[in-house]
């Protein structure tokens, strides 16, 4: 006999079918009977740490660590330690089936504009397809290597990562699988974690597609997959939270000075000595002999580690009228936290490109900034904002209103869904779990952490499937329009020169 489920459930009598649901219905009641901890005020009170370490902490006992509550059915809590080492089921833990669009039903919103950069980027193996070999030639650039199968994911890992890069970057993937519980199709990727994209374009020959990569950020010269950043899921070394935590402390933050009251002058604060076009711009501080309206500050983490990162909120940082936004040794995830201040962002052109930046309109979301002149530059941006006052704020307040609405945590995961279902569509293979491989789940990361890794994995923590479709991915770019909009933005950065 085909034991199916559905020839077992044929085969099931009245009474033992009442005696299962009767079961069942005892077993559910005493699930949800849980209590469910509260992070609506995560990371603000000594109470939470304590709480949450001791959930996390102690192991003589089987506990749960309790995802918070949202408007539809939370997920369960995570049962620490893990039994046997083995990963629950993914069905475990879709409590909440997503939900089928019928005729009555409207349409999904469509995605941000910057979701047509997923096909750019998968440009490369458009005509090839993607081959396990070209997969496996990227191990040398690699971190590690991750496969999806069946909602179950596995990490093959090479090398290590500065910090926990590699830790809330893998944790992301997992809350994915949370967000949209059986539509990540199963997949095999190459990562690397580093700032500097790698792949170069000039390395391989016409016709001939290179090891597809993914990473944080890209340039023209270059054709790595650009995915979000680890720092959407938390950045313990440094006491930056979870995006969806710092977004609601950066809104309060942005009301506490109004922008006309705020100190008429551009503010920065970070690491100069990452890259030299850093040090560059400290030269355009206030001196004795000249003032070129920047105020900047000098970034020393290992300082601010041992005095409890007073000097370092971000929501305490929306207090100058301009805020500077300048590279690292690549892109820097400093970008987005800028851009939330509601103060216009004095962008120095950059070469590096993250996912969302490629949305990013010159003049409308920020005032473009010579990277060759850079003090000339910014003091001519500042003169103009404070003559034009409307116009600053209204561009402070676009890409203010930019990251709060169309960078908010249900569009990063869409458009992580989005990329990596049309990276998969492009597979010439079944995937497969490499020898050696480890799977991962939320349990086995979350279990072992401690501190504020552990903090962070809660705060970010997917509460319950989402009950609506992904945001639909516009139409890519035809050669026409790609170019029209690649000039319009040289336009853009031509016009605010005007306006300098």
């Amino acid at each position: 006999m085909d034991w199916s489920p559905k020839n077992a459930a044929s085969a099931l009598s009245s009474s033992s079918k009442t005696v299962i649901v009767v079961f069942l219905v005892l077993l559910l009641g005493g699930f949800f009977s849980t209590r469910w901890i509260d992070t609506s005020s995560f990371g603000s009170s000594s109470s939470n740490t304590s709480l949450f370490t001791a959930i996390f902490s102690s192991t003589h006992l089987r506990q749960s660590i309790t995802i918070p509550s949202s408007k539809q059915k939370p997920y369960g809590p995570l049962t620490c330690p893990l039994q046997n080492n083995t990963c629950p089921s993914p069905l475990e833990h879709t409590l909440v089936p997503l939900l089928t669009p019928t005729a009555t039903t409207p349409p999904p919103p469509s995605c941000p504009a910057f979701f047509r950069w997923i096909y750019e980027d998968l440009r490369p193996w458009s005509s090839t397809g993607i081959t396990r070999d070209m997969v496996e030639g990227a191990r040398g650039k690699a971190n590690f290597r991750l496969v999806m199968v069946g909602g179950r994911t596995y990490l093959d890992k090479y090398h290590g990562a500065f910090q926990t890069r590699d830790v809330f970057t893998l944790w992301g993937f997992l809350q994915l699988l949370r967000q949209y519980p059986g539509r990540v199709p199963d997949l095999d990727l190459m990562f690397n974690l580093d700032d500097l994209p790698v792949v170069r374009a000039a390395d391989y020959r016409p016709g001939e597609a290179p090891p597809p990569l993914f990473r944080y950020c890209k340039d023209d010269s270059t054709v790595d997959i650009v995915f979000p950043d680890w720092s959407f899921w938390g950045w313990p070394e440094v006491n930056i939270k979870p995006w969806e935590v710092l977004l609601e402390e950066l809104k309060k933050g942005n009301e506490r000075v109004k922008w006309k009251h705020r100190e008429p002058h551009a503010y920065w604060k970070g690491n100069p000595w990452v890259s030299p076009t850093r040090q560059d711009l400290i030269k355009c501080n206030v001196s004795d002999t000249n003032d070129w309206n920047a105020r900047l500050y000098s970034q020393d983490w290992v300082q601010e580690t041992r005095g409890g990162f007073k000097s370092s909120d971000l929501a305490s940082q929306c207090t100058h009228r301009y805020k500077i936004y300048i590279e690292g040794r690549a892109w820097s995830v400093s970008e987005k936290y800028i851009l939330a201040c509601n103060s216009p962002t004095l962008l120095v052109n950059t070469g590096f490109r993250d996912f969302f930046t490629r949305g990013l309109m010159p003049g409308q979301h920020y005032l473009p900034i010579r990277s060759d002149d850079k003090c000339r530059s910014i003091k001519s941006a500042v003169d103009w904002g404070n003559s034009h006052q409307k116009k600053a704020q209204a561009v402070g307040k676009e890409g203010s209103r930019f990251v709060q609405e169309e960078l908010k945590m249900e569009y990063v995961y869409d458009y992580m869904l989005h990329l990596l279902s049309e990276y998969s569509k492009l597979l010439r293979y079944r995937p497969s779990v490499p020898e050696g491989a480890v799977e991962l789940c939320p349990e086995s990361m979350a279990c072992p952490r401690g501190g504020r890794e552990k903090e962070y994995m809660a705060g970010s923590a997917v509460k319950a499937p989402r009950d609506a479709e992904p945001c639909a991915i516009p139409a890519p770019f035809s050669p026409g329009e790609l170019q029209e909009f690649l000039r319009s933005k040289d336009d853009a950065v031509a016009q605010v020169e005007k306006w300098n």
